[in-house]
């Protein structure tokens, strides 16, 4: 068995996304304007905040950090994947499938703390605004990114150790369009109780602490938006947090339905549907949360 691990763990096959050879190519085209679309308008959005001392605020700040890990999980998946459209072979090489889970889970894990830090700096904003320069500081939002970079990066590192220095089988197949944790685990031929328990618990943990914080900020936004006088007020600040918790159930519901549920023999295709939503979902948040910027309305003392 060793010398067999030795032989297959230099390259992995991906499954991809479909098995259908006449949906390749209409498959590339789609993904390709979703991945430039979210090359260009992420890059533009860090661009702008650099350039235009107009946007140098703590909620253009994180957005710049949100893009910056948007595009990194995009660049993570999205080459690798356009690539599989046009070729026959969906290998990967052993080194880059570790390199790709990593960033792939460093990306995402950031990203989730990032939006509890903006859905707390937007309650600040709106219901404090007279001590949102105090509160709302420069060192508390540089440390706030700090954390999440410092978090994501531990998390990422202890996932895939904890994955690659097991022995795999020989059946290399990933039941995926990218290397991701679970069905690369799947593979394993040792036990793998502990590491499911660890991706299970961290999960579970991060999805449910930024969650609570996002629903906390909202829940007192939404209270204060109660007490406004003005109808139009309400109506305009109403559509402006709805459209933006829209969002954020749909991502976070489709990151709890890929990590935090309980998974059956029959899963692995409905994850990589989820991890397609995923993957398309992302890049419309950051539009989103700038738009509510420049739409959002102050609560009432």
């Amino acid at each position: 068995m060793e010398q067999q691990n030795l032989t297959v763990l230099k390259e992995f096959i991906l499954m991809g996304i479909t098995d259908h050879p006449e949906l390749q190519a209409p498959f590339f085209g789609v993904f390709l304007v979703i991945y430039a679309v979210s090359v260009v308008g992420n890059l533009g959005l860090i661009i702008l905040t650099k350039v235009d001392s107009r946007l140098q605020t703590p909620m253009y700040f994180f957005l710049t950090h949100l893009a910056f890990t948007d595009l990194g999980y995009s660049t993570a998946v999205g080459p690798k994947m356009l690539v599989n459209f046009l070729v026959d072979q969906h290998t990967i090489s052993y080194n880059w499938c570790a390199t790709q889970l990593t960033f792939f889970c460093m990306f995402i894990a950031s990203e989730i703390i990032l939006l509890s830090a903006m859905a707390y700096d937007r309650y600040v904003a709106i219901c404090n605004p007279l001590l949102y320069t105090v509160i709302m500081s420069q060192r508390l939002c540089q440390l706030l990114v700090a954390i999440s970079y410092l978090y994501s990066v531990f998390l990422s590192l202890l996932i895939t150790i904890k994955i690659f220095v097991l022995p795999f089988c020989g059946y290399n197949v990933i039941k995926h369009f990218y290397c991701d944790s679970l069905p690369l685990i799947s593979l394993l031929c040792s036990d793998t109780h502990e590491i499911k328990l660890i991706i299970l618990i961290f999960a579970a943990f991060t999805l449910m602490s930024s969650l609570l914080i996002v629903l906390g900020s909202y829940t007192l936004i939404l209270a204060a938006i109660l007490r406004m006088h003005s109808a139009e007020g309400r109506h305009k600040a109403f559509s402006t947090c709805g459209s933006h918790l829209t969002v954020v159930v749909l991502y976070y519901g489709t990151l709890f339905f890929m990590y935090a549920q309980p998974k059956s023999k029959n899963s692995s295709d409905t994850d990589r549907m989820a991890s397609i939503l995923h993957f398309g979902d992302t890049h419309a948040e950051s539009h989103d949360l700038q738009f509510e910027e420049q739409n959002g309305e102050k609560c009432p003392d």
